[in-house]
């Protein structure tokens, strides 16, 4: 996608008009429908297809463009290229310079993206409503006048390098999912080369290649061109007509990406080595389907069934009772000319890939051997309303679903006939299917391990052939440049803007102390419940890291009248999603479900809160389950910058230490550990439920006092950390150490401020200019003229006391010094000079656009609810937030920075291969430590 990130496109369409009935354990609940889409179509004489939906809700509006092209028609030897351009088309055209869409988009308050999948490259903005036709005369410009010049092809292949190897390299299992599966599932169809592609095809590339790539996919008839939200229809149609209709289509027809893909003619089994696998993984995969064949959809229901959620039977039988997978679950590919369902282990510490393959088979073989039950098809019919509920929330949510139906099937009746579908499948089609396609004859057995001397690592497979050639792609054509200023098409002006209005928040108190707030939403019948409490890792005593994570997690796992694979059950029969997590200062339990169930979703929830129990062998679950993916994220640079920064910030203060745990606290938690921890700090006195949604004050309130008036806590409240901060410590320069790393991972890191600080909204302006946002000031210095980076972030990481303020990246490792030389320098460029009067309107739209887009949904809009809730903040804020963005000003930032964030207290944490980059840092840095990753010690401050 744009943030060019590449998407591993497996959405589905689950949706009706037809009205469903959700069906809890005991009582049948009222029906709930799922409304129609509602896109109204027109065909213009070049050949372009338009939907467009309105929508007088919202004060926004969003523009998608999706191209009948994606890497199934990457020509032979130039495997990456349908995701190349997908970079390159947000260049300039003829009419307006390089990231203009950015400025038209983000610059407003709106949002652009991109991705790119098999069989897709799909484009799509959200803007505030009046800058619509300005939307539409830019994505026209950049179907007919793009410009590709040498500097910017270079610049984004650089680019598009830096996203495979974060991608790809660096992660542990990267190379499984990315390249190796999918080269080891298709035999000859195109779909077995990588989206991405490969370093050696995207250095193949040339100039002529990608203008000639564009000449041949991108004409109107290969396009589906989709509008929803505020708009009068006839201006649309207006403006359609002037910008669209007049571009030509070519009258050669499009190349032919077509290879039957053989049936298989006995299983296959292969293995693979990769560096920096904490722990082996395993993947049985079996071709199946095309998105359009019937089978698709009773093979959706099984896949439901295997692995949607922890009653799942992969879940289950491989993560909960056997205890042999640290991760379990399976993932449905139905493209739009080939299909495939795989199902995958991560194996547990010390199991075998030769146990998760047996495992594995042993599920999919009772699908053939027996009928899967009545209650788990109904399970999985009334998690597909919730899932098509929840996939229509907002104006783009809506607009993919019409996307996805269009592309794989030409059809967009498909999208509102799907879920009725779905809901007919039966038992004996489930079996049917998985005796068809599910055989030990069809499996493709992979399994995935640690490279070392004896066994080196596995390269990628190149030089993969393919049905398109360079030689059949159109002729270049004509060649456009910028134009001059005084000679480009102007852009359009703006329209009257439509302000988005911030609804009322209902406050009261149960008499046991609980706050309680309501915010109305209408329209879909989704409601959202968050419970939070103070209670957080900052509030863990010395030596007991991940103890509040291991608390909130322990919630789901059963109650004193519930275990958890009943918890587990009863959630997704409601459709729900309900679970609890920690952070640095708080703990919080959420639940999201269809509002015909929603009030036993709440029981559900208050049962999790106020009986847990905490079994011993729930814990130790658990923690073998943490300590696993610990294991995992300590391979990954990322993960292992960013915990090792809040130590080198914060020291042996609460805030050091990791929120999750280590390698060495979570073996020494115990039963009476959590349950204490419990005991003391979830309490309703000290917690605050958010409603939002499809609910009214009235029934909020009757809920509330039902599920929790009673609830009062045992014991008394024990006082919490007053200082998890510390004190101030001397900045540090870090390196730790990973050989064959396939990535550094940069982070500067500084001691920032708390959410109630007085400079909290100047630092939040100045954080979005400086890595908050696309076209940030460090992504355009990192990624956008040099091309060292996928993409460069900052945080403002605010908490009840000083936050952990970050900057980061992820670079080629030799260029991870020059990386950070250019994250300080931008910090201290804040410090000293003030932002121009455009960067501050541009920056604060940014905000105002993104607090606008969380008002969309439930979850959005109760989160900033509960968000003021939890510093003590009142709810005043939320009509007043518009209004103190709109007054800050560049002085303000300049002086924030200077005060909290100067450079001369940063400290630096590189984490990568060492050998590549040491010398340089050294030079700059002679204090510089270096840790190897193997001896890092996350339970001291001095991380060894």
């Amino acid at each position: 996608m744009k943030s060019r990130l590449l998407s591993a496109v497996a959405a589905l369409a689950l949706l009706s008009g037809a009205p469903v009935l959700a069906q809890t354990p005991s009582t049948p609940a009222t029906a709930v429908a799922v409304p129609p889409l509602g896109f109204a179509k027109r065909t213009l004489a070049n050949g372009l297809e338009v939907y467009t939906a309105r929508d007088t809700s919202t004060s926004n509006v969003t523009v998608q463009v999706w191209y009948r092209v994606g890497s199934v028609d990457d020509p032979e030897g130039r495997s990456g290229f349908a995701h190349l351009f997908e970079h390159l088309m947000f260049k300039a055209t003829k009419d307006f310079p390089d990231e203009t869409f950015d400025r038209l988009t983000e610059d407003v308050g709106g949002n652009n993206n991109a991705f790119t999948s098999d069989d897709v490259t799909a484009y799509f903005q959200t803007i505030p409503a009046n800058h619509l036709e300005r939307l539409i005369f830019a994505e026209a410009s950049r179907l007919s006048s793009l410009v590709v010049n040498e500097a910017v092809f270079e610049s984004e292949r650089d680019v598009v390098k830096e996203e495979y190897r974060q991608g790809v390299l660096a992660q542990p299992y990267g190379r499984l999912f990315s390249l190796f599966v999918p080269a080891t599932i298709y035999q000859d169809s195109p779909y077995r080369r990588s989206t991405i592609g490969s370093i050696e095809d995207l250095d193949a590339a040339t100039i002529e290649d990608v203008r000639r790539f564009h000449a041949t996919y991108y004409r109107p008839d290969n396009a589906f061109l989709i509008v929803s939200g505020n708009f009068e229809p006839a201006q649309l149609d207006g403006w359609i007509d002037r910008y669209f209709a007049p571009i030509a289509n070519p009258d050669r027809p499009l190349p032919d990406s077509t290879v039957a893909e053989p049936e298989p003619t006995g299983p296959r089994e292969v293995t693979f080595h990769a560096p920096n696998v904490p722990l082996p993984a395993v993947v049985l995969a079996w071709p199946t389907v095309a998105y359009d064949h019937p089978d698709r959809i009773p093979l959706t229901v099984l896949d439901g069934i295997l692995s949607t959620g922890e009653s799942s039977r992969m879940y289950r039988s491989l993560v909960y009772e056997q205890q042999i997978a640290a991760q379990a679950a399976s993932r449905p590919d139905f493209a739009r000319k080939a299909g495939n369902l795989s199902a995958y282990a991560i194996m547990a510490g010390g199991e075998t890939p030769e146990t998760g393959i047996a495992a594995i088979a042993a599920e999919i073989a009772r699908f053939r051997d027996t009928p899967v039950t009545e209650a788990e098809l109904a399970e999985a019919r009334n998690e597909l309303v919730a899932n098509a509920l929840r996939s229509r929330e907002t104006i783009e949510d809506r607009a993919n679903v019409l996307g996805f139906a269009l592309i794989n099937t030409g059809d967009a009746a498909v999208a509102d006939r799907e879920l009725a579908a779905l809901q007919a499948v039966t038992a004996a089609d489930i079996q049917r299917v998985a005796n068809r396609y599910l055989t030990p004859q069809r499996a493709v057995t992979i399994r995935y391990l640690n490279a070392d001397d004896a066994n080196p690592v596995s390269q990628q497979a190149t030089g993969v052939t393919a049905p398109v050639t360079v030689a059949d792609l159109a002729p270049v054509g004509r060649i456009f440049e910028l134009l001059p200023e005084g000679q480009r098409a102007a852009l359009p002006d703006t329209t009257d803007p439509v302000s988005p209005a911030t609804p009322a928040v209902a406050d009261f108190t149960l008499d046991n102390g609980l706050r309680v707030l309501v915010v109305e939403k209408t329209g879909l019948p989704l409601v959202s419940a968050r419970l939070n409490f103070d209670a957080g890792s900052a509030d863990e005593p010395a030596g007991k890291a991940g103890l509040a994570a291991m608390t909130a997690a322990l919630l789901t796992q059963g109650t004193a009248t519930r275990s958890a694979p009943q918890i587990a059950t009863e959630i997704e029969q409601l459709g729900a999603n309900l679970g609890a997590g920690a952070g640095p200062d708080f703990s919080n339990v959420y639940a999201n479900a269809p509002a015909n169930v929603f009030p036993q979703a709440v029981a559900l929830m208050a049962d999790l809160v106020r009986n847990p129990a905490f079994a011993a062998e729930e814990l130790e679950r658990q923690r073998d389950q943490t300590l696993d993916s610990l294991r995992v994220s300590l391979a990954t640079p990322g993960p292992v910058a960013a915990q090792a920064a809040a130590r080198v910030i914060y020291g042996d203060a609460a805030y050091g230490a990791p929120g999750s745990g280590t390698l060495t606290t979570l073996p020494a938690l115990t039963r009476e550990d959590v349950a204490g921890f419990h005991q003391r700090l979830y309490r309703p006195s000290d917690a605050t439920l958010v409603f939002s949604g499809a609910i009214t004050e009235a029934e909020a309130r009757t809920l509330a006092q039902s599920a929790f008036g009673d609830w009062r806590a045992a014991g008394s409240a024990t006082d919490t950390a007053s200082t998890p901060a510390g004190s101030p410590l001397p900045p540090r320069v870090v390196v730790i150490d990973q050989p064959g790393a396939g990535q550094a991972a940069v982070t500067v890191a500084l001691r920032g401020v708390s959410r109630t600080d007085a400079d909290y909204f100047p630092l939040t302006l100045g954080n979005t200019l400086l890595g908050g946002s696309f076209t940030s000031r460090l992504n355009q210095e990192i990624r956008i003229k040099r091309g060292l980076s996928y993409g460069t972030r900052s945080s403002l990481g605010v908490r009840r006391e000083d936050g952990l303020f970050t900057a980061s990246a992820q670079t080629r490792n030799d260029a991870a010094v020059e990386v950070a030389d250019l994250i300080l320098a931008e910090i201290a460029r804040l410090s000293t000079t003030r932002p121009t009067d455009q960067e501050l309107t541009t920056r604060q739209a940014i905000l105002t656009g993104a607090f606008g887009s969380q008002l969309e949904t439930v979850d959005g809009l109760g989160g900033l609810v509960a968000g003021l809730a939890l510093y003590d903040l009142p709810m005043s804020e939320l009509s007043a937030y518009v209004g103190k963005v709109e007054a800050i000003d560049g002085a303000a930032v300049q002086s924030a920075f200077a005060e909290h964030l100067p450079v001369d207290r940063a400290s630096l944490v590189i984490v990568g291969d060492a050998s590549t980059f040491i010398e340089a840092l050294r030079a700059k840095y002679p204090q510089v430590e270096v840790i190897p990753l193997t001896a890092l010690n996350l339970d001291s401050a001095a991380l060894q």
